[in-house]
């Protein structure tokens, strides 16, 4: 399973050698079109201008953000485009608005559709966020709040250097799309924000994600349903909740995920670390062929993770069993610190048990003692130098 989702590793390094440098490409700056860098002025239009022109040219074109502080509404960047090697290189530092109820019915606040090899480098995303945060902590009727980056229906994509700021919700999603790689992006958040997930992926194929920090209140990164070939290196996550599939299941017809690797990670302070979480009700989604290898874990309060028993408002699935189907999932040189006594958690479905669960060179301590493990529904073996024992 590795070597396979290995050769996606590769054909999505393939992008970075096929990604237009600034050298001998058009090149349409902003600032031609009426942009101000001077964090006040509605700029979004010259923004709109630049793109259409970047994206109607028959050759390799940059639209190029210089230093300064831009002011943005919602905008979306649509294709398809003429040609397949744009690059969006942002020198400055992008800012929503501060008033949330702005941009927060919008699903997103910038937005790629419909593109063919887009590469975005470098950049602040300044989402502004906080203001929606405590109006949804006060329990007032707030907007769901918009994501601040998103790509969808899309292929070939480079993200680049990135800094997502403080975002309303999700910080990057990546939906329905086919070769994408995220790099040395970072993600910063209050551990307090909510819903504000670093990096999501579902419906799509071929994502890689690599050498980034994630500071956020949800997840660092979350992998929704008909996700396949996934690959997850060198990830740091804290503070957030952790690394994970789903939640899936909420509907009965669901794409399953598989293929997905996720290794040399590293987790501080986290609420959880490696997760699965379904939902308790009948569905026939499935998680399957999953690798979790070289992760590092310092006070985190749930490691190892199993949840098929998710159920927010315990309302649309009391008593019911979770359908998704877990098969092939290993954990593999997992060590570390718990922040409880029970370190290893497999809450599977009396309807479809977990099978194939491996545990290999596991060892998570809670206070310089081994932690404790509780499994329910759930078949596998372990090998290697245990700790907590095994309860496969």
């Amino acid at each position: 399973m590795e070597n396979a989702i290995r050769n996606c590793f590769l054909l999505a390094s393939l992008v970075i050698v096929c990604t237009p440098s600034l050298a001998g490409a058009a090149q349409y700056n902003v600032l031609n079109y009426g942009a101000k860098p001077d964090g006040r002025t509605d700029s979004t239009t010259a923004f709109l201008a630049a793109w259409t022109q970047a994206c109607g040219s028959i050759s390799r074109s940059t639209l190029y953000v210089p230093p300064g502080r831009y002011f943005l509404r919602n905008v979306q960047f649509s294709g398809p485009c003429k040609n397949n090697a744009i690059v969006v290189r942002i020198d400055g530092s992008l800012l929503a608005p501060t008033d949330y109820r702005v941009i927060g019915n919008a699903a997103n606040w910038i937005s790629f559709q419909h593109v063919d090899g887009v590469t975005v480098s470098g950049g602040i995303l300044d989402g502004h966020g906080s203001g929606l945060w405590d109006c949804k902590q006060s329990g007032k009727n707030c907007p769901s709040g918009a994501t601040t980056l998103s790509v969808s229906n899309s292929q070939n994509i480079v993200i680049s250097g990135l800094h997502s700021l403080n975002s309303q919700m999700f910080h990057i999603v990546v939906n329905g799309c086919h070769n994408v790689r995220i790099q040395g992006v970072k993600i910063t958040a209050s551990g307090n924000s909510p819903n504000t997930d670093g990096i999501h992926v579902q419906l799509s194929s071929g994502v890689t994600i690599l050498n980034s920090k994630i500071r956020t209140g949800d997840d660092c990164v979350s992998v929704g349903a008909g996700t396949t070939n996934l690959w997850i290196e060198n990830v740091v996550c804290g503070p957030g909740h952790g690394i994970s599939i789903g939640s899936l299941g909420k509907d009965l017809k669901e794409p399953g995920v598989q293929n997905v690797t996720v290794k040399t990670v590293t987790f501080i302070g986290t609420q959880n670390g490696l997760r699965i979480k379904t939902w308790g009700r009948p569905s026939n989604g499935f998680v399957r062929n999953v690798l979790f290898q070289h992760a590092v874990m310092t006070n985190v309060q749930n490691p190892i993770v199993i949840d098929q028993n998710y159920c927010p408002d315990n309302k649309n699935c009391p008593g019911q069993a979770s359908g998704v189907k877990i098969s092939g999932v290993t954990y593999q040189d997992i060590h570390g610190t718990s922040a409880t006594k029970v370190a290893v958690k497999f809450d599977c479905s009396k309807r479809s048990p977990c099978t194939g669960i491996k545990m290999e060179n596991v060892r998570l301590t809670y206070m310089n003692q081994p932690a404790g493990a509780s499994c329910n529904n759930a078949d596998g073996k372990a090998s290697g130098f245990i700790q907590p024992s095994s309860c496969l």
